[in-house]
Order: C-alpha cells, then sequence, then structure tokens
C-alpha cells in the first residue's frame, strides 16, 4: 500500500465531534488511529520514515496530543524529547509564551535547559488548525537557539490559513493528512 492510500485509509479513520469543546468546532478525533495498531505504525511510520536521515536531535511535542506522536517519532529517529506544556505545568525553570488559537488564548512553556544551541529541531502535533499554538512554540525553540528543521503534523485544517501563518515565520511544513 503506497502513501496516498495509506493517508487515504487514516483521513477515512478520524471521527469528527460536532460542537467540541465549544459549539460551531468540529474536532478531529484521532484516537481512532490510535486505537489501531496497523493504523497507528502506518501513521508513525510514514512521519519517521520523513525525517530517518535528517539528523533530528530533538523533537518538539506539544501538549496533549503531540506528546503521542512527538515521543514515538523521538524513539525512531534516537533523538531526544522535549515537552511543550501549559503553564504551570513543568517543574523546572520555564520561558513562556502566549499566544491565540481557535477557541480563545492560551500559554505555553519549555524547561530554559531543554535545547542546546544549534540543536536540530523537529516540532510535532496532531493538528495544525489557525497556526497560533505552532507559531508560539517556534517562538520558544528559537529563544533557546534551536535550529527548526521542519513542523510536523498529523492533520492540517487547511481551511484555517495555518500553514500560511507558519510560513510567513520562514519555516517548513508537513502534514499527513489535509482537511
Amino acid at each position: 500500500m503506497g502513501v496516498e492510500e495509506i493517508r487515504k485509509e487514516l483521513k477515512e479513520t478520524i471521527r469528527d465531534i460536532p460542537d467540541f469543546p465549544k459549539k460551531g468546532i468540529i474536532f478531529k478525533d484521532i484516537t481512532t488511529i490510535l486505537q489501531d495498531a496497523d493504523k497507528f505504525k502506518k501513521s508513525v511510520d510514514i512521519l519517521a520514515g520523513r525525517y530517518r536521515n535528517k539528523k533530528i536531535d530533538k523533537v518538539v511535542s506539544i501538549e496533549s496530543r503531540g506528546f503521542i506522536y512527538g515521543a514515538v517519532l523521538a524513539y525512531k529517529l534516537n533523538a531526544g524529547l522535549v515537552l511543550i506544556r501549559k503553564k504551570g505545568k513543568l517543574p523546572y525553570r520555564t520561558y513562556s509564551v502566549s499566544y491565540e488559537l481557535e477557541y480563545g488564548t492560551d500559554t505555553l512553556e519549555i524547561h530554559q535547559d531543554s535545547i542546546k544551541q544549534q540543536d536540530n529541531i523537529l516540532i510535532v502535533d496532531d493538528l495544525l488548525a489557525t497556526g497560533g499554538t505552532a507559531c508560539a512554540v517556534i517562538d520558544l525553540v528559537k529563544r533557546l537557539s534551536g535550529n527548526i528543521v521542519e513542523l510536523c503534523f498529523l492533520i492540517e485544517l487547511s481551511f484555517l490559513k495555518g500553514r500560511k501563518r507558519i510560513e510567513e515565520t520562514g519555516q517548513s511544513i508537513f502534514s499527513l493528512i489535509k482537511y
């Protein structure tokens, strides 16, 4: 089965949840992929294959569903794992950034010692919507002088134009599934 067939299979597996977390939002539920060992493996293998020869030092993953793919990709790429968490969740000294998202505002934090200068960084999350979260993470990684190789998403909601917002920062993006 080729990559395009797998993309189609994964896209058909994702469940839409209307009006979650608030009215007017259609939530893309990836638990349907995660609970199917074959589909989860296929999605991870495609993503890991893309970065296998990119010399990734750290995978930066975003709370919370980004942790799932971030951890597996860090393992497969023999890279360290850096967690981006909501304010007050990390136990050591942090840098923080506030940002707007599709349905409100939030603050994210990173440990100050999590990235060394010029570490090659892969930023991973499950979903790209407006790009607010991703741009906030770009700011945090740059504050620590990391070299961002690419931003990687399982799903991209193209109609929300997050890709354009990220590309305006000069960063490269890859999304496995697009809506």
